[in-house]
């Protein structure tokens, strides 16, 4: 993950816990990073995860098919 997207959910976190708005938080975090500031449905889902009671500002894993798969057979060809 991006360092300044990190920056900015660490920032969306703290305002979700002084009680702001997911208005009130987008615009200070358009405020401080301009062009590159999350969009304001991710600042929305960030502030409502948050105000839900989540902690951490780390993506979730995700399942799925891995980038790469080797298996013996392939690995034959």
């Amino acid at each position: 993950m991006e360092k300044q997207n990190l920056e900015q959910r660490v920032a969306i976190k703290f305002c979700a816990r002084l009680g702001e708005t997911a208005s009130e938080t987008y615009t200070k975090i358009v405020k401080v990073h301009g062009d590159s500031a999350l969009s304001r449905a991710q600042v929305f889902r960030w502030h409502k995860e948050f105000k839900e009671g989540r902690e951490s500002v780390e993506d979730e894993s995700r399942s799925g098919r891995p980038v790469e798969v080797r298996t013996d057979a392939n690995v034959q060809r």
